[in-house]
This record gives C-alpha cells, structure tokens and sequence, in this order.
C-alpha cells in the first residue's frame, strides 16, 4: 500500500481535530490541517483529503477547492525537496531567464518535475517578495536570495546527498 492509500494515523487525526477545535469555526484550520498532513505525508493525496475534509464537516470539493488556491499545498507527488523559483519581472529582470535554463541542464528537468532519483521537484512561483534580493528561490522552506549559478550547484549537491 502506498503512502497516499494509507489511512491518516490517529495521533495526526487528534492533531487536526485540535486545529479545528482552537478555531471558532472548524472551516479555518483547513491550511494548518493540510500543512499538517503534508508534513507527515510529503503531498495531499485525494484519500487524505477526503480525511481531512471529513474531519473539519466540510466538502471534499470545498477543501480541494482551497488546497489548490495555495500554491504551497501539493496534490501530486513532489521530490524530497522543492526548489520553487520565483518568477516575478524582478527576478526575470536580474537573470531568472538564465537560472531557469541553468536548473533545467543540471536536473535534466523541465519546470513542474521532479528527478528521476526523486531528489527535487523545480517548480515556478509568481513572487516571493523577496524583491530587492532578486533573483530569488524557496527550498523547501528556506528564502534564497541573489542567487546565482554558484549558488544553485552548491545546493542542488547539497539536496542530492541521500536521506539519513
């Protein structure tokens, strides 16, 4: 069985009743609740959706509706790290164009893929707001800043190394 066709364990199920519970309405832990099982889980898989929405009363389509909206809520399968490049006229501006291009040779992946190694996933973001340090990057959930070419091979060598 998968870890999407696993069934949410009952200390995650308690975590997200508790989110709900701290809310006036249950319907406002639904970002914390999906953040939560994409921490445990890597992505938002259909059938933990489904959970999750159960948990809070709420719609699947409604939760789905909202795990879409974010761009930092994955419903596919992502690598074990992200790099999400943001692509902001700031960024393009300061040589996005060329750090795109650059990820892509190196991973030997297009925008939206993950390696063959399931190592990263390179994804697009609309902004960062990290502006005045452009061109800029989220990994995983680290802000880079002036980023250059340098810069992405150190840590693309860094997030290669194999899980502990």
């Amino acid at each position: 069985m998968s870890i999407a066709e696993q069934p949410l364990s009952g200390d995650l199920r308690a975590e997200i009743r508790a989110l709900a519970q701290a809310e006036p309405h249950p319907r406002g832990a639904s970002v914390a609740a999906l953040r939560l099982v994409q921490a445990h889980m890597g992505w938002i898989s259909t059938p933990h959706l489904n959970e999750v929405a159960n948990v809070l009363g709420m719609s699947a389509a409604d939760l789905d509706g909202i795990a879409t909206y974010f761009n930092l809520l994955f419903r596919r399968p992502v690598g074990r790290h992200v790099i999400m490049l943001c692509d902001s006229v700031s960024c393009w501006i300061m040589g996005r164009e060329r750090l795109c291009a650059h990820l892509c040779h190196t991973l030997d992946i297009q925008p939206g893929q993950t390696t063959a190694d399931d190592a990263i996933t390179f994804l697009p973001i609309v902004c960062l707001g990290h502006c005045d340090h452009a061109p800029a990057m989220l990994v995983d959930d680290t802000l880079y800043g002036d980023v250059d070419t340098p810069t992405l091979d150190h840590l693309i060598d860094t997030l290669r190394e194999p899980p502990p």
